[in-house]
Protein backbone atom coordinates (compact mmCIF):
# COMPACT_ATOMS: atom_id res chain seq x y z
CA UNK A 1 0.00 0.00 0.00
CA UNK A 2 1.41 3.39 -1.00
CA UNK A 3 0.76 6.75 0.66
CA UNK A 4 -2.06 7.55 -1.75
CA UNK A 5 -4.00 4.40 -0.87
CA UNK A 6 -3.43 4.95 2.83
CA UNK A 7 -4.52 8.57 2.41
CA UNK A 8 -7.78 7.49 0.79
CA UNK A 9 -8.51 5.29 3.81
CA UNK A 10 -7.50 8.08 6.16
CA UNK A 11 -9.89 10.58 4.61
CA UNK A 12 -12.73 8.04 4.74
CA UNK A 13 -12.20 7.43 8.46
CA UNK A 14 -14.82 9.18 10.59
CA UNK A 15 -12.33 9.23 13.46
CA UNK A 16 -10.10 11.71 11.64
CA UNK A 17 -9.84 14.75 13.98
CA UNK A 18 -11.54 17.35 11.79
CA UNK A 19 -14.83 17.93 13.65
CA UNK A 20 -16.95 16.04 11.12
CA UNK A 21 -18.81 14.26 13.94
CA UNK A 22 -20.68 17.52 14.62
CA UNK A 23 -22.29 17.60 11.17
CA UNK A 24 -25.22 15.70 9.64
CA UNK A 25 -24.94 16.84 5.97
CA UNK A 26 -28.31 18.53 6.37
CA UNK A 27 -30.13 15.45 7.64
CA UNK A 28 -31.18 16.92 10.99
CA UNK A 29 -32.97 19.96 9.52
CA UNK A 30 -34.43 17.80 6.76
CA UNK A 31 -36.00 15.51 9.37
CA UNK A 32 -37.35 18.50 11.29
CA UNK A 33 -38.89 19.70 8.02
CA UNK A 34 -40.71 16.39 7.63
CA UNK A 35 -38.38 13.97 5.87
CA UNK A 36 -39.44 10.42 6.73
CA UNK A 37 -36.96 7.74 7.71
CA UNK A 38 -37.83 5.66 4.66
CA UNK A 39 -36.90 8.62 2.44
CA UNK A 40 -33.34 8.95 3.75
CA UNK A 41 -31.93 6.84 0.85
CA UNK A 42 -33.61 9.21 -1.61
CA UNK A 43 -32.12 12.14 0.31
CA UNK A 44 -28.67 10.57 0.00
CA UNK A 45 -29.17 10.07 -3.73
CA UNK A 46 -30.30 13.66 -4.27
CA UNK A 47 -27.25 15.04 -2.46
CA UNK A 48 -24.89 12.81 -4.46
CA UNK A 49 -26.33 14.27 -7.67
CA UNK A 50 -26.24 17.91 -6.55
CA UNK A 51 -24.29 19.55 -3.72
CA UNK A 52 -22.02 16.57 -3.03
CA UNK A 53 -21.12 16.32 -6.72
CA UNK A 54 -20.18 20.00 -6.81
CA UNK A 55 -17.96 19.54 -3.77
CA UNK A 56 -16.31 16.38 -5.13
CA UNK A 57 -15.60 18.19 -8.40
CA UNK A 58 -14.02 21.08 -6.52
CA UNK A 59 -11.85 18.73 -4.45
CA UNK A 60 -10.63 16.86 -7.54
CA UNK A 61 -9.96 20.10 -9.43
CA UNK A 62 -8.09 21.58 -6.47
CA UNK A 63 -5.86 18.51 -6.34
CA UNK A 64 -5.18 18.72 -10.08
CA UNK A 65 -4.35 22.43 -10.11
CA UNK A 66 -2.23 22.75 -6.97
CA UNK A 67 0.22 20.21 -8.33
CA UNK A 68 1.53 22.85 -10.72
CA UNK A 69 0.29 26.02 -9.02
CA UNK A 70 0.22 25.82 -5.21
CA UNK A 71 -1.90 28.99 -5.01
CA UNK A 72 -4.63 27.63 -7.32
CA UNK A 73 -6.79 26.74 -4.32
CA UNK A 74 -7.70 30.44 -4.13
CA UNK A 75 -9.35 30.37 -7.57
CA UNK A 76 -11.28 27.19 -6.87
CA UNK A 77 -12.42 28.55 -3.50
CA UNK A 78 -13.87 31.68 -5.12
CA UNK A 79 -15.87 29.62 -7.61
CA UNK A 80 -17.10 27.21 -4.95
CA UNK A 81 -18.23 30.07 -2.72
CA UNK A 82 -20.37 31.31 -5.62
CA UNK A 83 -22.05 27.90 -5.67
CA UNK A 84 -22.97 28.00 -1.97
CA UNK A 85 -25.82 30.54 -1.83
CA UNK A 86 -26.51 30.50 1.92
CA UNK A 87 -24.22 31.67 4.70
CA UNK A 88 -24.94 28.68 7.00
CA UNK A 89 -23.83 26.25 4.27
CA UNK A 90 -20.64 28.21 3.69
CA UNK A 91 -19.98 28.39 7.43
CA UNK A 92 -20.46 24.65 7.90
CA UNK A 93 -18.04 23.92 5.04
CA UNK A 94 -15.51 26.35 6.49
CA UNK A 95 -15.68 24.67 9.89
CA UNK A 96 -14.86 21.33 8.28
CA UNK A 97 -12.22 22.92 6.07
CA UNK A 98 -10.59 24.54 9.08
CA UNK A 99 -10.27 21.13 10.73
CA UNK A 100 -8.61 19.69 7.64
CA UNK A 101 -6.41 22.76 7.30
CA UNK A 102 -5.21 22.38 10.89
CA UNK A 103 -4.39 18.74 10.20
CA UNK A 104 -2.54 19.68 7.00
CA UNK A 105 -0.46 22.36 8.69
CA UNK A 106 0.51 20.00 11.50
CA UNK A 107 1.41 17.04 9.29
CA UNK A 108 2.47 18.52 5.93
CA UNK A 109 3.21 22.15 6.75
CA UNK A 110 6.09 22.37 4.28
CA UNK A 111 4.08 21.13 1.31
CA UNK A 112 3.70 23.92 -1.30
CA UNK A 113 -0.07 23.40 -1.64
CA UNK A 114 -0.54 23.60 2.13
CA UNK A 115 1.44 26.82 2.24
CA UNK A 116 -0.61 28.08 -0.70
CA UNK A 117 -3.78 28.02 1.39
CA UNK A 118 -2.33 30.84 3.49
CA UNK A 119 -3.47 33.26 0.78
CA UNK A 120 -7.14 32.43 1.26
CA UNK A 121 -9.44 35.13 2.59
CA UNK A 122 -10.75 33.18 5.56
CA UNK A 123 -10.89 29.45 6.30
CA UNK A 124 -10.81 27.06 3.34
CA UNK A 125 -14.02 25.38 2.33
CA UNK A 126 -13.99 21.65 3.02
CA UNK A 127 -13.48 20.54 -0.63
CA UNK A 128 -10.57 22.95 -1.06
CA UNK A 129 -8.80 21.68 2.05
CA UNK A 130 -9.63 18.12 1.01
CA UNK A 131 -7.96 18.62 -2.36
CA UNK A 132 -4.87 20.12 -0.75
CA UNK A 133 -4.57 17.28 1.77
CA UNK A 134 -4.94 14.83 -1.10
CA UNK A 135 -2.07 16.58 -2.90
CA UNK A 136 0.10 16.28 0.20
CA UNK A 137 -0.70 12.56 0.34
CA UNK A 138 -0.02 12.00 -3.37
CA UNK A 139 -3.59 10.87 -4.01
CA UNK A 140 -5.24 10.62 -7.42
CA UNK A 141 -8.22 12.69 -8.49
CA UNK A 142 -10.64 9.77 -8.46
CA UNK A 143 -9.54 8.91 -4.93
CA UNK A 144 -10.27 12.35 -3.53
CA UNK A 145 -13.56 12.62 -5.44
CA UNK A 146 -14.66 9.26 -4.04
CA UNK A 147 -13.54 10.23 -0.53
CA UNK A 148 -15.55 13.45 -0.74
CA UNK A 149 -18.71 11.70 -1.90
CA UNK A 150 -18.31 8.83 0.54
CA UNK A 151 -17.89 11.27 3.42
CA UNK A 152 -21.18 12.93 2.51
CA UNK A 153 -23.04 9.61 2.58
CA UNK A 154 -21.29 8.39 5.72
CA UNK A 155 -22.08 11.67 7.49
CA UNK A 156 -25.77 11.18 6.77
CA UNK A 157 -25.89 7.54 7.83
CA UNK A 158 -23.91 8.20 11.02
CA UNK A 159 -26.22 11.08 11.92
CA UNK A 160 -29.28 8.94 11.23
CA UNK A 161 -28.23 6.58 14.02
CA UNK A 162 -28.47 9.49 16.46
CA UNK A 163 -31.61 11.07 15.05
CA UNK A 164 -33.80 8.12 14.05
CA UNK A 165 -34.93 4.78 15.45
CA UNK A 166 -33.00 2.97 12.74
CA UNK A 167 -31.13 -0.33 12.88
CA UNK A 168 -27.39 0.25 12.23
CA UNK A 169 -27.52 -2.57 9.69
CA UNK A 170 -30.16 -0.67 7.74
CA UNK A 171 -28.02 2.46 7.78
CA UNK A 172 -25.12 0.43 6.41
CA UNK A 173 -27.42 -0.91 3.70
CA UNK A 174 -28.28 2.67 2.73
CA UNK A 175 -24.59 3.40 2.26
CA UNK A 176 -24.02 0.29 0.16
CA UNK A 177 -27.07 1.05 -1.97
CA UNK A 178 -25.59 4.46 -2.80
CA UNK A 179 -22.65 2.89 -4.65
CA UNK A 180 -23.97 3.36 -8.22
CA UNK A 181 -24.79 7.05 -7.68
CA UNK A 182 -21.51 7.54 -5.81
CA UNK A 183 -19.43 6.06 -8.62
CA UNK A 184 -21.39 8.05 -11.18
CA UNK A 185 -20.46 11.13 -9.17
CA UNK A 186 -16.79 10.19 -9.25
CA UNK A 187 -16.91 9.86 -13.04
CA UNK A 188 -18.71 13.20 -13.40
CA UNK A 189 -16.26 14.98 -11.08
CA UNK A 190 -13.32 13.89 -13.24
CA UNK A 191 -14.88 15.44 -16.36
CA UNK A 192 -14.37 19.01 -15.12
CA UNK A 193 -11.67 20.80 -17.10
CA UNK A 194 -8.93 23.01 -15.65
CA UNK A 195 -11.03 26.19 -15.59
CA UNK A 196 -12.60 26.64 -12.13
CA UNK A 197 -15.44 28.66 -13.66
CA UNK A 198 -16.58 25.43 -15.33
CA UNK A 199 -17.28 23.66 -12.04
CA UNK A 200 -20.81 22.20 -12.02
CA UNK A 201 -23.40 24.40 -10.36
CA UNK A 202 -26.08 21.88 -9.42
CA UNK A 203 -28.25 23.18 -6.62
CA UNK A 204 -30.56 21.71 -3.99
CA UNK A 205 -32.87 24.56 -2.90
CA UNK A 206 -34.48 22.60 -0.06
CA UNK A 207 -31.06 21.75 1.40
CA UNK A 208 -30.20 25.45 1.42
CA UNK A 209 -33.57 26.39 2.94
CA UNK A 210 -33.14 23.74 5.62
CA UNK A 211 -29.69 25.15 6.42
CA UNK A 212 -31.17 28.61 6.91
CA UNK A 213 -33.93 27.26 9.16
CA UNK A 214 -31.51 25.14 11.17
CA UNK A 215 -29.22 28.10 11.77
CA UNK A 216 -31.91 29.91 13.79
CA UNK A 217 -32.87 26.97 15.99
CA UNK A 218 -31.62 26.86 19.56
CA UNK A 219 -32.36 23.13 20.06
CA UNK A 220 -30.28 21.04 17.75
CA UNK A 221 -27.76 18.21 17.91
CA UNK A 222 -25.64 19.01 14.87
CA UNK A 223 -24.07 22.18 13.52
CA UNK A 224 -25.57 21.55 10.10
Amino acid sequence: MDTADLGALLLADARLPTGAHAHSAGLEPALVAGLRADRVPAYIDSRLRTVALVEASAAALTLRLVRSDPSASLRVQDELLARMPTAPSRRASQLLGRGLHRLAVRLWGDHPAVRGMAGLDGPPLRPIALGVVAAALGMREEQVARASLYDDVQTITAAALKLLPVDPTDATAWLLASAPALEAGVAAALLVDDDPTHLPAHTAPLVEQHALDHHTRTRRIFVA
